[in-house]
């Protein structure tokens, strides 16, 4: 369990250093942690997945924990409602906003309390690995016995979704002194389950299914259908059993579309010519690690493209050396958001190729990524961010939850959007054992991206856009030679789809309310709020040279891939912003309140993403195993896709029409 680039300390003089800071944390307290009366307890801190059932005994000692102190904003009430007003076309502060030193002064915990918090710190003989501008959190490092010393409760590891997770067994506290000075407290890994949103093509996850198990094909064995992928959608089509309605000719899936292909299905190529390329603006990218060949990968796949390349301009980034990396394996290592990186930022260059991208990098999944949001806010780097990562659900603490919040609150009021992808496991039930959106998209302060599944003609235009959600039932050879089903359709293996869904965390916002559907609402806020292109099937061909060795950050060839995700969604609607605030002179900032109110005056602005009937279906072989499926689109778990708002799509595409009455505050 010790993260990579951490150094493994002997256990013996982990002890010693443990009981050391024992030491020094209750000479600052003044009194035994037991005393309480003596102690500010944070019982927010502990998340609802550390409990006696999942308890896997005492944390390992030779390993060190990342924590976080959040301190609360000087004005909690006001902060929000400046974020409204800013943001809201119907109030008169609306797009009056504040420059970064301007809301620090106004907001920000006290350097005086940031201070004392970090004096603490260090003299209990943790390490400090962060403290922002704007003093809202401290991010820190120990060992468990450390930890567990100084915050009054013991660190266990946790059986959670799959993985073993450290968190305190009781809620942590701190010395009364210093705790008058703290919102929350966070000793607990919840976060490193934040994961890039993005799947590829051919990424089939695991399937227990006993249709899989009993009726695959042999390794090996030839397919039973020949699958050429398609360029465009019916560039190819093959014959299959009666599908929807009796139909038996469906097209192949998707080899991958160009950035030549999405500008023109979005509207944009024309705007291109005209030099409306999202010249002069800046989009802001947040992931964890760093790609050691993103430029030169960038930049070969524009030649390959016909497109411009990246250049000291157009393509800034702020990044932790690789010895600052840490968490490597609870964050899934950089190669596994090498692909990431590249999906956003190759995205983001094809939809709006005169931009300048800025790509700020965390050290890790957790408090590195609040370090890289910071970064940007704190220095107003842009005005557009793109984040393609999320939560399993929203199973956070809530300590942890007010701190990301009191970051969004930043965002809103400086005239920032924050936008996130909304998920790619569909409503979580089978990861948590119930329906969850992912949180941060799930907050009220940020605009949360679904998934559409896009079919693009050979002339570039829309053939169709359904709700992205992959069902897929293998197709297999009967015993007479007829070709036939595994399962009823649509089968029962679920490879992805957008999240979403109604917030067991956060009330309905504001702006929600008359277009939201009450019963879907019951009062809370549903994600997603716009939608565009996710599903890998008819995804977005990228180019990259894989990391091949994590610890030396190697990498090996350059080969084309093909991605989908919301993760890729993300930054598409990103991208459409910034060209949208150049051709109108306009900042959106956080878009939310006019998104709704131009969708209450104006439906028809959006493009409604709705059920297909029939079901919209393709046909995919992999190469890994030799199956063939028939991929039934528009099945995403509870999820569903409905005339006006749903669950998978929101609002529903966004177009540059539509941009345009969102620029310009009309309402």
């Amino acid at each position: 369990m010790t993260p990579r680039n951490t150094p493994a300390f002997h256990k013996r003089a982990l002890g010693i250093l443990a009981t050391t800071t024992a030491v020094v944390a209750l000479s600052l307290a003044g009194a035994s942690a037991a005393n309480a009366a003596d102690r500010v307890t944070y019982a927010d801190s502990v998340p609802s997945w550390a409990t006696a059932q999942n308890d896997a005994g005492a944390a390992p000692a030779d390993t060190t924990v990342e924590g976080e102190i959040y301190l609360p904003l000087r004005d909690q009430n006001g902060a929000e409602a400046l974020a409204k007003q800013v943001s809201n076309p119907s109030l008169s502060g609306y797009r009056k906003a504040l420059s970064p030193q301007q809301w620090i002064n106004r907001f920000s915990p006290t350097k005086a309390d940031s201070d004392a918090v970090v004096s603490f710190l260090k003299a209990a003989g943790l390490t400090i690995t962060a403290v922002p501008a704007s003093r809202q959190y401290v991010v820190f490092r120990g060992t468990p016995e450390q930890l567990g010393s100084i915050f009054g409760t013991s660190l266990h590891e946790f059986s959670y979704a799959g993985r073993q997770l450290v968190a305190p067994t009781s809620a942590p506290s701190l010395p009364a002194g210093i705790g008058a000075k703290v919102s929350g407290v966070s000793l607990e890994q919840s976060r490193t389950l934040t994961r890039p949103d993005s799947i590829k093509q051919g990424d089939l996850g695991p399937s227990n299914t006993p249709q899989v198990r009993m009726k695959s094909v042999a390794p090996n064995a030839g397919p039973v259908i020949e699958t050429p992928c398609s360029h465009y959608i019916g560039e190819h089509t093959v014959t299959v059993p009666p599908a929807y309605n009796g139909q038996t000719s469906y097209s192949t899936y998707n080899c991958g579309y160009t950035p030549q292909q999405l500008r023109s299905a979005y509207g944009l190529s024309d705007l291109g010519k005209r030099g409306v390329n999202g010249r002069g603006q800046t989009v802001a990218i947040i992931d964890a690690y760093a790609s050691p060949s993103i430029v030169k990968d960038v930049n070969t796949y524009s030649q390959q493209n016909g497109e411009p390349g990246l250049t000291n301009s157009s393509y800034q980034q702020l990044v932790p050396s690789p010895a600052q990396f840490t968490d490597q394996e609870l964050c899934q290592y950089p190669s596994g958001w090498q692909g990431e990186q590249t999906l956003d930022v190759e995205s983001v260059h094809a939809i709006a190729p005169g931009a300048r991208i800025l790509y700020v990098g965390g050290t890790n999944c957790g408090g590195g990524l609040d370090v890289a949001m910071s970064k940007i806010l704190d220095n107003k780097l842009a005005n557009i961010v793109s984040n393609s990562y999320g939560n399993v659900g929203e199973a956070v603490p809530a300590d942890v939850i007010q701190g990301e919040v009191n970051l969004q609150l930043q965002a809103a009021g400086e005239g920032i959007g924050l936008y996130f992808s909304s998920g790619d496991n569909g409503d979580e039930a089978a990861n948590l054992g119930y329906a969850s959106p992912d949180f941060p998209a799930s907050s009220p302060w940020v605009t949360s991206v679904g998934g559409t599944s896009l079919a693009i003609n050979k002339n570039g235009s829309i053939a169709y856009e359904t709700g992205w959600g992959d069902q897929f039932d293998q197709i297999v050879k009967n015993a007479d030679g007829s070709l036939g089903y595994v399962a009823p359709l649509p089968g029962t293996r679920f490879v992805g789809g957008a999240g979403g869904g109604v917030s067991a965390v956060f009330s309905q916002p504001d702006y929600q309310r008359g277009v939201v559907p009450s019963a879907l609402a019951n009062g809370h806020r549903v994600s997603p709020d716009v939608a565009a292109l996710a599903d890998p099937y008819t995804g977005f061909q990228i180019g990259i040279r894989p990391i091949v060795d994590d610890t030396t950050l190697a990498t090996g060839d350059y080969i084309n891939e093909t991605y989908g995700g919301t993760s890729l969604a993300s930054p598409i609607v990103a991208a459409q912003i910034a060209i949208v605030q150049q051709a109108t002179g306009k900042t959106i900032g956080f878009a939310n309140p006019t998104l709704y109110a131009v969708k209450r005056v104006l439906p028809s602005a959006f493009r409604d993403v709705v059920p297909q009937n029939p079901t919209q279906a393709l046909v995919y072989t992999s190469k890994i195993s030799g199956n063939t499926y028939l991929v039934s689109l528009d099945n995403d778990t509870s999820l569903k896709t409905a005339k006006g708002y749903d669950d998978v799509t929101g609002l529903g595409g966004v177009s540059f029409s539509l941009l345009n009455f969102v620029a310009q505050g009309r309402h």
